[in-house]
């Protein structure tokens, strides 16, 4: 293959091309590639708008992808030109992206950070929380197992009902009965 021409309609060829890239990390295949794609890539870009230098950008993005990507070519799903097109096509939508992604405004309230809770607000968090593990701790075990797991470790009531090896009408009610326990145990307590 060495010192061949690459002949435009050889695709076979091409195909090989991206096998030594891909199995040897060929550097003279892919030289040839780049040597016969580049100005076809770089004016394909062009007429798709964009500018001499963007063009340039992208191609070499897109080479860049071939080198590193040249073991995910499958020459049963499309030729070697359609795949190194597609590459191109996609650098060129990543590159538009991110030049039309709006900068941050720094001085958008979701930038500033929280302050600090103040010590009375600390304060009633942990209370409230005592309230809770003490209304918790009044449910039944089944009752707080089903919490436990629902809440504190996530869980779907489906998960739920495997786990404890329930029926889901079981673990629904179960969460229904503990919070109304809870709520009366909290309310009475306020």
């Amino acid at each position: 293959m060495a010192g061949r021409v690459l002949k435009k309609n050889d695709a076979v060829e091409m195909a090989d091309l991206l096998k030594a890239i891909s199995e040897k990390r060929d550097k003279e295949a892919f030289k040839k590639l780049f040597n016969y794609f580049s100005p076809r890539l770089k004016a394909f870009l062009q007429k798709q708008g964009a500018a001499p230098d963007q063009a340039e950008e992208v191609l070499q993005e897109a080479m860049v992808t071939v080198w590193r990507k040249a073991a995910q070519f499958d020459p049963d799903k499309a030729s070697a030109a359609t795949w190194i097109y597609t590459i191109s096509r996609n650098q060129r939508i990543d590159l538009l992206r991110k030049a039309n992604r709006p900068e941050p405004d720094m001085n958008d309230p979701a930038f500033v950070p929280e302050p600090p809770p103040q010590g009375s607000e600390t304060l009633a968090r942990k209370q409230e929380a005592k309230r809770l593990k003490a209304a918790m701790a009044e449910l039944p075990p089944e009752q707080q197992e089903v919490l436990k797991l629902v809440y504190f470790e996530d869980k779907t009531h489906d998960e739920a009902a495997r786990a404890l090896d329930i029926p889901l009408g079981t673990v629904k009610s179960r969460v229904r009965l503990a919070f109304r326990k809870m709520r009366t145990a909290l309310g009475a307590e306020a």
